[in-house]
């Protein structure tokens, strides 16, 4: 396993972070282990992390209040709870604050394993999503980094911030619908809660761009009720 896959772990129990932190190194993980939520945020702003291991119970600051301030820069690594309360109602509020497992102690070290892996595997997928730098669509190249689009004969057009976002999103979603709420998480960041006809008119300024007939558009899709979805064959 390659050693650039990163694991914060926060938890306050010595014996717990030196065994897991044990385990996971020798499954090939490169560990940085701290024991308290102020600093584990500190160190979540200074490195880049595959995945977050998080126990609930922690000195100052609790696991689901570093959850929460985690989620409001990063909507994408993956988060572990770690607890030692096994109720539904602890459990759905680790969810609602962003979580994407739920370990009850104690628990078996092998379990824990198999559920990083998964997690990290998950967190890879959208690593190699987010290298997207351009991306062809008919006889136009879009540029992510530039904010540009590049017509065959060479004329560019420039996009928006908010076009470039939005095109990626759902270029990196290919095939699948994406819903407004994760448009609204990733490209306007709830900053600002755009209405839904605010989002439809950037699906229209996208098929004036690429589709051959926008009446009968290949590529963009306004599902009803679901949201939206690109599609292309390559």
């Amino acid at each position: 396993m390659s050693q650039k896959l990163r694991i914060l772990l926060v938890e306050d129990e010595d014996h717990l972070l030196d065994a897991i932190k044990l385990n996971l190194e020798l499954e090939g993980y490169k560990v940085h282990a701290v024991k308290d939520g102020k600093t584990a945020l500190k160190i979540f702003k200074e490195e880049r992390f595959n995945l977050i291991i998080l126990d609930v119970m922690l000195p100052e600051m609790d696991g689901f209040q570093v959850c929460e301030t985690i989620r409001l820069e990063n909507a994408e690594v993956p988060i572990m709870f770690l607890t030692a309360k096994n109720t539904s109602e602890d459990r759905v509020l680790g969810l609602k604050k962003g979580a994407d497992d739920y370990l009850v102690k104690p628990f078996n070290l092998e379990e824990l394993i198999l559920r990083v892996g998964i997690l990290v595997k998950r967190s890879l997928k959208s690593d190699d999503l987010k290298e997207l730098n351009s991306y062809k669509i008919g006889d136009k190249t879009i540029y992510f980094n530039s904010f540009e689009l590049k017509h065959d004969d060479g004329t560019i057009t420039p996009l928006t911030k908010k076009e470039t976002m939005l095109l990626k999103l759902l270029i990196e979603r290919k095939n699948d619908a994406v819903s407004r709420e994760q448009i609204l998480e990733t490209v306007w960041n709830y900053d600002v809660y755009p209405s839904t006809r605010t989002i439809d008119n950037f699906i229209l300024t996208f098929r004036k761009y690429f589709e051959p007939d926008q009446k009968n558009p290949v590529y963009f899709h306004s599902i009803r009720g679901v949201g939206y979805k690109f599609t292309d064959s390559h």
